[in-house]
């Protein structure tokens, strides 16, 4: 989309724009939504057959995440080679497992901190970059074929806005019925809380069971189903197993709220911080970040689809 002869990678919230959830139609009832089995025992991801002994390092490796086209895995590392601090980094999926990462280069990283990438549809990368001390925010690219990443564009910014002067994590984009969401998190209530776009509009607190209350639980780092009727985040909740657990919940539409919030237990967390989960485009496969190795590694888990 242009506007003023400039090209930019989001949708502008269009002016009286009704952003009620009322007003969404439903993007598929329960009983048209997938069926999946639970989850197997996660394993960590350089473990697999094909995979690369670089996929994981001795520094903090995380914010996994899998690309919609291709099955590369988007990561976020401290790993010498990159630009500075955390970088966002590509390993290639090569039908068994993932080789050896490459830095996404100069145009997406930066001396500052790159992380929680979100690659989506429309070859657009979603990631957030630290701004200042104590601020970060969401950024967005897009990949031309024949051009490579082009220049982030920063996600509106302001009062109310997805991009607040507080900190932004974990962008998780998807579509419905003709509109745009972007699930993120951020502290502008003094602590990490899921917060949802509509269209690139004003954040709004998501509702249901991916938040609670009570002070000084942590509710971070969501990702969301590509049908919007699935969700996975890290939360230090009551029932956790230890820090940061991994948990899922549920809704039959876009427009109601999430359902309980249920700990995805201990075939997938630990007794230390496991963060930033993710789902494959299909839903079967997780992936995230986990202190259970002595340092930062990803790990990864799957499950089957419709009695597959």
């Amino acid at each position: 989309m242009k506007i003023g002869g400039a090209e930019v990678w989001w949708r502008p919230p269009l002016k009286r724009r009704a952003l009620g959830a009322a007003l969404f139609i439903a993007a598929a009832g329960a009983a048209g939504a997938a069926q999946y089995g639970g989850w197997g025992t996660a394993v960590n991801a350089e473990s697999l057959s094909g995979s690369s002994d670089m996929l994981n390092t001795d520094v903090n490796d995380g914010c996994p995440i899998l690309n919609p086209y291709d099955n590369s895995l988007y990561m976020a590392s401290a790993r010498s080679g990159g630009q500075g601090g955390l970088d966002i980094w590509i390993a290639p999926w090569n039908g068994h497992g993932w080789g050896t990462p490459v830095n996404a280069g100069p145009t997406i990283n930066t001396a500052a901190d790159e992380f929680c990438p979100d690659p989506a549809r429309g070859n657009r990368l979603f990631f957030v970059r630290r701004s200042g001390p104590g601020a970060t925010d969401i950024f967005v690219s897009k990949h031309l074929p024949n051009g490579g990443f082009q220049t982030p564009q920063r996600l509106p910014a302001g009062d109310g806005a997805i991009n607040s002067p507080a900190e932004e994590w974990s962008p998780s984009w998807f579509e419905a019925n003709g509109h745009e969401y972007l699930y993120f998190s951020s502290t502008r209530e003094g602590r990490q809380r899921i917060y949802y776009s509509v269209d690139y509009g004003p954040a709004q607190l998501a509702p249901g069971g991916v938040n609670t209350s009570e002070a000084g639980i942590q509710d971070a780092r969501p990702n969301v189903r590509h049908d919007g009727l699935e969700i996975v985040f890290d939360s230090n909740r009551f029932g956790t197993l230890g820090g940061q657990d991994i948990w899922t919940a549920h809704r039959s539409s876009v427009d109601s709220p999430w359902g309980p919030a249920k700990n995805l237990g201990p075939g997938i967390n630990s007794n230390v911080n496991d963060t930033r989960a993710s789902l494959s485009w299909d839903g079967t496969v997780l992936m995230f970040g986990s202190g259970r190795s002595g340092g930062g590694d990803i790990y990864t888990a799957v499950r089957n689809k419709n009695g597959e």
